[in-house]
């Protein structure tokens, strides 16, 4: 019986050192999947700035040309009513007499006839 207890002895030492191989195996592969998992993470980081930047730079330029256009309109429009002045007055009358007329059909279908100052 003594003979058997002996040899398992060895036995428990090879499957302890074993598992300890396992273990040290296992937190390479960790250690390794780790920085493949940071590395893609900056990949992914730098993907996205660069797409952000070219979203920006996009953006950008259709501000730009939208902003020249814009001036241009308004510079053609300017240069009309300063060749028509009679036009554009009389063009500005008639746009406030409409805005005047709209909010005074407005403010007395919204205003109560029991509520007369009179």
């Amino acid at each position: 019986m003594a003979d058997t207890n002996k040899s398992d002895t060895p036995n428990i030492d090879d499957i302890q050192k074993t598992l300890e191989k396992q273990i040290a195996d296992l937190r390479k592969e960790i250690t390794k999947i780790n920085k493949s998992i940071s590395a893609r993470g900056a990949e992914m980081l730098d993907d996205a700035g660069e797409q952000a930047s070219e979203l920006y730079d996009t953006a950008a330029s259709r501000a730009s040309r939208t902003a020249q256009q814009l001036r241009s309109q308004a510079q053609a429009v300017s240069e009309v009513a300063r060749e028509n002045p009679g036009t554009t007055t009389a063009l500005v009358g008639v746009i406030g007499l409409l805005g005047f007329l709209a909010g005074f059909a407005i403010g007395q279908s919204t205003n109560d006839t029991s509520r007369r100052w009179y």
